[in-house]
This record gives structure tokens, C-alpha cells and sequence, in this order.
């Protein structure tokens, strides 16, 4: 099954992980004769223990997740969930079992794709789950415009369970770019908190430089739990999005 991993240990698999010298209780048919051949002593063969891996995944709520710059455009949250059942859907097909925050269960098997896709309006507000085992893999996916400190306790708590992950930034090409002329007045979404540009151009290189080092920073902090971080534009074709996080998935 491609949805079984090595877990860098040893125990039932088919796998090669390590001869061993032989043990007094070990049975005779676990003896490796050409090993044992080599030597004066007899020596176990031991194989890797290999087990279905589990995947979590996270797509991030709020009302900024659902603004969009163009009606030509899916919100951040459409491209983000559609992002995170596409990969769900390559995740079930390759054996795996797959997981939202905030959830009790894994899903896997047939059926599993219309469950999870129903359970998703029920996932954690935030990106933390005490209860998602060691050793297995997260996905999450948002806008990740908050400070970075909120992002990097939520990693930090996932690390520290040794679990591994990956942070996708979604973001309107407009958050990006600031493509507004002019005097403008930005509002929050689900604030009262408003600012008034006279003229956005003035502030253009300000504002794509403090969004540049944004970025460095959940690069870093990505980085110093062993984790990863790539962005995607909504108005980029989804599919090279999905295929780089599933690569970054696959085993080894």
C-alpha cells in the first residue's frame, strides 16, 4: 500500500532495518544464516515497522479568508478548502488516513471523501490539536496574515509532538500587490477598524516590503521546527499548489 510508511524503527514490515545479534528467546526461523554465516555468531534479521500514516489537515476560518479583490475570483477560503479536499482525495486514493483539527477520528476507506467533506464546517478555529498522534504529517492552509507569534506557537506545539508539517499562504493577488490608486479607505473585515490612504502608490513599496518580510518570517519559523512553507495566488491554477504539497507528502 503507498499508505505505509516506515516509522524508523523495528517491528512488522517488509523492509530491511537491521541485523541484530541473536537473543536467548528469539525463535530460530528469525535467524539470517548468510549473516550469521559471516561470523561467529548468529545474527536476527529485523525489519522496519511500517504503518498507514496519518495526515491532518487545517484550512483557516475568519471573515478575511472570505474577501476576494474580483468577482472573477474565488475568496481565499474557496480556493483554500477546495486545496485541502483535493489533497484529501489523493491522500485516500494513495491509502492514507486523513484527519481535521478539532476532529476525534481519522477517515479512511471507501466513503471517507463525502464525510470529510461534510465534517469540514465542524474543524478547530485554530490550528491546535492535542489530539493528532506522533510522528504524523499536518497541512495547513490559510492566509497566515496574523502576527507571527500566533503562527509560530501553533507550530511549535505541533513540532513538539513530532509531528511535521507544512504551511500553504493563500493570498488574493491584490494582498500581494496593492494594485489601488488613488485615495482609498480600507476596512476590516469583522472590525470596526478602518484606515484612509490619500495615496496608496506612495505607500506600494512600504507595504510589499513589510509583506516580503511577513513571509521570511513564516519561512523561518517554518523552517526551525523542520517544517516547510510555500504561498499560492488565487488567481493561479490550483493544481501546482496541490501537486508540490503532495510531493512534499510522499515518503522519504
Amino acid at each position: 500500500m503507498q499508505g505505509v510508511h516506515g516509522r524508523r524503527r523495528p517491528g512488522q514490515g517488509d523492509a530491511f532495518w537491521q541485523f541484530r545479534p541473536y537473543l536467548p528467546g528469539d525463535a530460530a526461523s528469525r535467524v539470517d544464516w548468510r549473516q550469521s554465516a559471516k561470523s561467529d555468531r548468529l545474527f536476527v534479521r529485523e525489519t522496519e515497522w511500517e504503518a498507514a500514516q496519518t495526515v491532518a489537515l487545517w484550512c483557516q476560518g475568519g471573515p478575511g479568508m472570505d474577501w476576494r479583490s474580483d468577482r472573477m475570483l474565488p475568496t481565499k477560503r474557496t480556493r483554500a478548502e477546495l486545496l485541502l479536499l483535493a489533497l484529501a482525495s489523493l491522500l485516500f486514493r494513495g491509502g492514507e488516513r486523513v484527519r481535521l483539527f478539532g476532529l476525534p477520528r481519522a477517515f479512511s476507506g471507501r466513503g471517507a471523501m463525502s464525510v470529510l467533506a461534510q465534517s469540514l464546517p465542524r474543524q478547530a478555529e485554530a490550528a491546535a490539536d492535542s489530539r493528532i498522534p506522533r510522528h504524523s504529517r499536518a497541512v495547513l492552509i490559510g492566509d497566515f496574515l496574523a502576527p507571527l507569534e500566533e503562527t509560530r506557537r501553533a507550530v511549535a506545539q505541533l513540532a513538539t509532538a513530532t509531528v511535521q508539517g507544512h504551511l500553504l499562504q493563500v493570498l488574493d493577488p491584490a494582498e500581494e500587490t496593492l494594485p489601488f490608486t488613488g485615495r482609498i479607505r480600507f476596512r476590516g473585515l469583522g472590525a470596526a477598524e478602518e484606515a484612509l490612504v490619500p495615496r496608496v502608490e506612495g505607500v506600494r513599496a512600504l507595504y510589499e516590503d513589510r509583506l516580503a518580510r511577513h513571509r521570511e518570517g513564516l519561512a523561518a519559523l517554518a523552517a526551525a521546527s523542520g517544517w516547510s512553507f510555500a504561498t499560492h495566488r488565487t488567481d493561479q491554477p490550483p493544481e501546482s499548489a496541490l501537486l508540490a504539497l503532495h510531493q512534499r507528502l510522499a515518503p522519504g
